[in-house]
């Protein structure tokens, strides 16, 4: 069909569909690949007498996921992805002198799994994002006693 008084481009573009979507989508794909972060582009592989190890700073500044178990299982049940909270060690009996103290600050939640069937005495699991140096903190401190969460 042809409509007296059309545009002649527009026509000729209509002629030529397959042409003109493998020019769009060549010119989509090259604004894309031109906007891909650099930390997402992999580097190349170095050779192996020029591998070096990363300085201690820049691994103890690395953020990992760090499973948790929460003394109190209710406040862990308050918890959801995202939350911001403190991690405190209660330490032994106050008796003894043990004051409670915190394990790290600012630990974000990143998901906390559905209740086991134990007893809920046991605590409750959580996943935190953390720092790698406070991960080693949260591992021993969970290891020696009880840890309850602060909201931030």
């Amino acid at each position: 069909m042809r409509v007296r008084g059309g545009h002649p481009r527009l026509d000729r573009l209509l002629r030529h569909r397959r042409r003109v979507l493998a020019v769009g989508l060549a010119m989509t794909a090259a604004a894309l690949a031109g906007t891909v972060p650099r930390a997402a582009v992999p580097e190349e592989t170095p050779a192996p007498h020029r591998v070096a190890a990363a300085p201690a700073a820049d691994r103890s500044a690395a953020t990992v996921t760090a499973p948790v178990r929460i003394a109190d299982a209710d406040t862990v049940r308050l918890l959801r992805p995202g939350d911001r909270i403190d991690v405190i060690a209660a330490g032994g009996s106050p008796s003894a002198g043990a004051e409670p103290r915190t394990v790290t600050s600012g630990a974000r939640v990143t998901a906390v799994p559905e209740p086991g069937e134990g007893p809920a005495e046991a605590g409750a699991l959580v996943v935190l994002s953390v720092p790698r140096d406070a991960a080693a903190r949260l591992a021993g401190a969970g290891a020696s006693g009880p840890l309850a969460v602060a909201f931030r």
